[in-house]
């Protein structure tokens, strides 16, 4: 059992950096299995679909996201602290797993039916965390008039784009990219007194 598992997860690397460099469309069965020096059909033992791949993928980095960084969005603070912990937890988890990030930010589409649904479910409600942050921030005048939809959508591509450019041992750590995004984004909704 401990090595089906073993092998199952060594599956969902390969397919994730596959995905990751190539897109989900221009990888086949048969190239995850010759990078695991496999027969593409005994792939098939341990899986039952490419799409059962990016699934896991797609769900496993959508669930971090929501068990990570959502529910800093109700605990107690400031919505300026709540807001740089929320994008400083995002892009740790981006740093942390470059490849995942990619496919779940581009890949998702190309799942079927419900999976899809539940990702664009799951993306809603994760902006959702975002948008309740920044709307607290404006009722209690820490920020500045400004819509929280579009805010929250700022505040997400930016931090979402980080898996085009970060890369482990680079000139910055992930903390400082969220450090130094934190800054930028709040300077742009806090007041001046807030600053």
């Amino acid at each position: 059992m401990a090595e089906q598992i073993a092998r199952r997860e060594q599956i969902r690397e390969v397919a994730g950096s596959l995905f990751s460099e190539r897109g989900y469309h221009a990888t086949t069965v048969r190239g995850i299995a010759r990078e695991l020096n496999l027969q593409g059909g005994s792939l098939y033992a341990h899986i039952a679909s490419k799409e059962d791949v990016l699934w896991e993928i797609v769900e496993r980095a959508a669930r971090e996201f929501l068990e990570r960084v959502a529910p800093i969005a109700s605990e107690r603070g400031s919505a300026s602290e709540r807001l740089t912990r929320m994008i400083a937890e995002h892009v740790r988890i981006v740093a942390g797993h470059t490849s995942d990030a990619t496919v779940f930010f581009h890949e998702w589409r190309f799942l079927g039916g419900e999976r899809r649904q539940r990702v664009i479910e799951q993306r809603d409600a994760y902006e959702a965390a975002f948008r309740k942050v920044i709307s607290e921030g404006v009722r209690s005048g820490e920020f500045r008039p400004a819509d929280p939809k579009l805010a929250a959508l700022a505040v997400l591509s930016t931090v979402n784009w980080t898996y085009q450019w970060y890369r482990p041992g680079g000139e910055l750590a992930p903390d400082e990219v969220a450090a130094g995004f934190a800054d930028l984004l709040l300077r742009g909704l806090c007041k001046e007194d807030e600053r």
